[in-house]
């Protein structure tokens, strides 16, 4: 014999109970027993039933009404007209008690345990009646039993403890003296000693069908739900969570015991000790394997079985120096908690003894703590323990696998993955099974450590990256362009994700945690929200994905002041915006040290020539233990891209505006005529270097007129046009002398300046064309002959791809 178990969702209405029917036919050929659970919803809308009448008010009527015309419609819709006369009228009997009890609950404005297992049974009743009436209607012949009558509990109503040696007796004879091939049974309740009906906890239909399961020595325990197995992590908070094959008994408990809700954690002992397997399988998908549950799993390579977690946890802690060498505080502790019926879920303790730290349920926290500060009175006001501590919110989240034991390295690998992420762990616990690893952390991170956990332990073929793209002028949509473009060849070749979750401009903020389409992104921001950075940082954190990356594609410093923030929540920035890496020494350090504390990467590689490898080569050169003797650079694609097309023929303003046009320049030009762009280079790369510098050190030759960087950039162009003879005699002059003129950074002996210069024609600079960019570093191993970085130092392609070579070092 069988038995099969459908839980709420498989009997929600009647299309669902018809796909029950068609499972359970195709068992004729054997024996069944068919546990229900009470239609999907039901249960709580009972609860909610009795519990508005206890308050005296009369909308448990309507409540009461609403949930009997849901039961007669599945009927109606359910069975043929002929079969509906027997079955109408067994349910309208069964509302009309559910009516007068909860009458009874009404006028007395009280509710006790008892009476609200008696409300909540006529879930199971009702539905069970009706599949049991559908199988009859589709000649699928069957006896219907009352749970009530077989199983036998005590009287703790709401959670009632089985007397097995009583029930088994009570099955086996019922099922011994019936000839019928299959039986249909209500799940969850049961009866005490006297009668009276009791239920066996949310989640108890399960609990049922294993109990059914194992006085008979059932052949296979089937659960039908609506999931296809149990899965690897839950399938809401992880997209790529997959079904798990097998698993073991053992493996299964820790994993239902930590909220994994496929299964009732009590099912599994009852069918542990008969060594019967216990299938985990989809109502609306019964092709699918799903999930057996056995003495031994059968799983070979799997060294982790799965990650789940439990939400609403309290740590309660207790210490004091008068705890260390002292035996039976542990014992006061949890003999204090039982006697409160508090159970107790993760314990912790310090080698010390200093201090013991027990998690119990949010919603015992309170009462724990009176009853532990109570118990331990006297040594509290003695000064030998302090106060009990309590700290909420929080989850745990529990790695589980039979094979742990005998695999080094688990732990270190999960808790440097949640550290990567920023995941704050307050408290561990493994026992010396090693079949679980559990560890506490904040309620907001319990999500991001269950994905981060399922990404280093199950999807080792890829590495997902979450990005908040700022800026979408032309870098911005080159870098989307280029990402969306190489999206298929970092998945094959790199094992790296890109998900773009967000874009924000200086007009609108776009979010899809799903990721953002690519192919339309243009329209899709148009009609996003307004854009508000603080709302958009705010976003970032709170949605707390792993592996967070902002994108700073911007010249804004409000954008650059941001970066502290995500930094110290563990989001790791790329920066194409120089402000913040040419800010303040101080602020500089500071990002610095955010990055290295929090291991959250911090690259600007962009900062200084564009897509050119400049700061990546000098970090390379100082880590391998070289020293920087001085740097020259031409530094600004800009002005090179300036001086190598003005001839003295075409205005220099026209130069400067064609520049402009094709994106070389910052949005304002001034910041790279000026000289600005080119100090925080030099800045950046003498900082890189190991020089503690500030922006006001760096001394600037300009080359412009005065009144060139005064009012908007349309002045700025008018004034350009009205000195055109100042560039025509720079140009000229330096003609004369076989000579080029290049705006040049140096840094030597600690100090750093720029200006523009006269390049003869034995110079590196001399053969710099277009928009190029040179860096020669002359360091202790390169003291003669620099090493020099040499190409496009400008453009919005080459810009793009050095913050998108930045991102894919994230990923790595």
């Amino acid at each position: 014999m069988i038995v099969m178990k459908f839980g709420g969702s498989s009997v929600a209405n009647a299309e669902n109970i018809k796909k029950v029917g068609e499972i359970v036919a195709a068992q004729q050929n054997q024996h069944c027993l068919v546990v229900v659970s009470a239609l999907g919803g039901v249960t709580d809308a009972l609860i909610q039933t009795g519990q508005t009448a206890s308050k005296g008010n009369e909308d448990y009527k309507q409540l009461l009404a609403n949930l009997e015309t849901r039961h007669l419609d599945t009927i109606k819709n359910l069975l043929p007209i002929t079969a509906q006369s027997s079955c109408l009228s067994n349910v309208k009997q069964k509302f009309n008690e559910l009516e007068d009890i909860c009458e009874g609950v009404f006028r007395l404005e009280e509710l006790s345990k008892r009476t609200l297992d008696r409300i909540i049974s006529y879930g199971e009743l009702l539905s069970s009646v009706i599949v049991s009436s559908y199988f009859n209607a589709i000649e699928i012949k069957n006896v219907w039993i009352d749970s009530r009558k077989l199983i036998i509990t005590n009287s703790n109503f709401g959670f009632a403890q089985v007397n097995f040696s009583e029930t088994n007796k009570n099955i086996q004879t019922f099922i011994n003296n019936n000839n019928a091939n299959l039986f249909v049974a209500p799940g969850f309740i049961a009866s005490n000693e006297t009668g009276l009906t009791t239920t066996l906890g949310r989640g108890g239909s399960d609990y049922t069908a294993a109990i059914f399961a194992a006085a008979i020595h059932a052949n296979a325990l089937e659960i039908w739900t609506d999931v296809t197995g149990m899965m690897t992590a839950d399938p809401r908070w992880v997209s790529n969570a997959k079904t798990i094959p097998s698993t073991s008994y053992k493996e299964a408990m820790e994993l239902s015991h930590f909220g994994a809700k496929v299964i009732y954690p009590p099912t599994i002992q009852p069918a542990m000790q008969q060594l019967i397997p216990i299938w985990i399988k989809n109502t609306f998908e019964p092709q699918q394997p799903g999930t057996v549950i056995e003495n031994i799993s059968k799983k070979e390579n799997e060294i982790i079985t799965g990650i789940s977690s439990i939400n609403a946890i309290s740590l309660l802690s207790l210490e004091g120096s008068g705890m260390v060498g002292i035996p039976g505080f542990s014992k006061r502790l949890f003999e204090a908690l039982s006697s409160a019926n508090i159970n107790v879920i993760l314990i912790t303790q310090s080698s010390s003894e200093h201090s013991i730290c027990v998690a119990v349920n949010t919603a015992d926290a309170i009462n724990a703590q009176q009853v532990v500060d109570e118990h331990f009175t006297h040594e509290i006001n003695t000064g030998k323990l302090e106060p009990l501590k309590l700290e909420h919110d929080l989850s745990i989240v529990a790695l589980v696998g039979d094979k742990m034991k005998s695999h080094p390295g688990i732990a270190g690998k999960m808790f440097a993955a949640l550290g990567r992420n920023g995941i704050n762990i307050r408290a561990i616990a493994q026992g010396s099974s090693e079949r679980n690893i559990s560890a506490v952390v904040a309620n907001k991170d319990v999500k991001k450590a269950v994905n981060v956990l399922h990404e280093a332990f199950f999807e080792s073929s890829y590495k997902q990256l979450n990005l908040f793209i700022v800026g979408t002028g032309n870098v911005g949509s080159k870098l989307i362009e280029q990402i969306n473009q190489q999206q298929k060849y970092l998945l094959e070749n790199l094992n790296i994700q890109i998900r773009i979750t967000g874009i924000g401009n200086s007009r609108h903020m776009l979010f899809n945690d799903e990721g953002i389409d690519l192919s339309k992104w243009h329209h899709l921001i148009n009609e996003a929200p307004a854009m508000h950075l603080h709302s958009f940082v705010k976003s970032i954190i709170t949605k707390n994905l792993r592996n967070s990356v902002l994108v700073d594609v911007t010249a804004n410093e409000q954008v650059a002041e941001t970066y502290a923030e995500l930094l110290a929540n563990s989001v790791a920035v790329v920066a194409c915006n120089k402000i913040a890496a040419a800010s303040t020494y101080n602020n500089y350090k500071k990002l610095k040290n955010l990055s290295r504390e929090y291991n959250a990467s911090y690259f600007f590689e962009t900062n200084v020539g564009a897509g050119l490898p400049i700061i990546g080569t000098l970090n390379d050169l100082m880590k391998s233990g070289d020293s920087i003797h001085s740097i020259q650079a031409v530094l600004s694609g800009t002005l090179n891209y300036v001086f190598n097309h003005y001839d003295g023929k075409e205005p220099f303003a026209a130069i400067v505006k064609r520049a402009q046009d094709e994106g070389y320049t910052e949005p304002d030009p001034r910041l790279d005529l000026g000289g600005t762009d080119v100090m925080r280079k030099i800045l950046i790369l003498a900082r890189e270097s190991g020089t503690t510098m500030e922006i006001e050190e760096v001394e600037n030759h300009s080359f412009l007129p005065a009144s060139c960087m005064e009012g908007t950039v349309e002045d700025f162009y008018n004034e350009l046009a009205a000195h055109e003879l100042h560039f025509k005699t720079l140009y000229e002059n330096a003609q004369k002398n076989n000579c080029k003129l290049k705006f040049v950074a140096e840094f030597k002996n600690g100090k750093a300046e720029v200006g523009l210069r006269a390049i003869p024609s034995n110079s590196d600079f001399y053969h710099l064309y277009g928009k190029d960019n040179i860096v020669l570093f002359y360091t202790k191993r390169y003291l003669e002959q620099p090493l020099v970085v040499k190409g496009a130092g400008a453009g919005a392609d080459v810009t793009a791809s050095g913050v998108f070579a930045d991102i894919i070092r994230v990923a790595q």
